[in-house]
């Protein structure tokens, strides 16, 4: 039998169990997901514009990424 250790919730996984407690509709899970999604997709292209303006990424390491198997270890 395998032990499970508890696990603590960080304060922005806090805030949204509170935020959601007030409204357990589907319509308005799709809401937030969407909204989390645009945000965080927003966050994604600003530090790939920063690593491409910086040198660190370009055209031939995406083509290297889409070509590597990221889950091999």
């Amino acid at each position: 039998m395998t032990h499970m250790t508890p696990t603590s919730l960080n304060p922005t996984q806090l805030h949204l169990l509170k935020l959601f407690a007030h409204n357990n509709s589907e319509e308005f899970a799709r809401e937030i997901q969407t909204v989390l999604t645009q945000y965080f997709q927003q966050q994604l292209d600003e530090e790939s514009d920063r690593l491409w303006d910086a040198g660190i990424l370009n055209q031939e390491k995406l083509d290297e990424i889409r070509h590597s198997d990221l889950h091999a270890k």
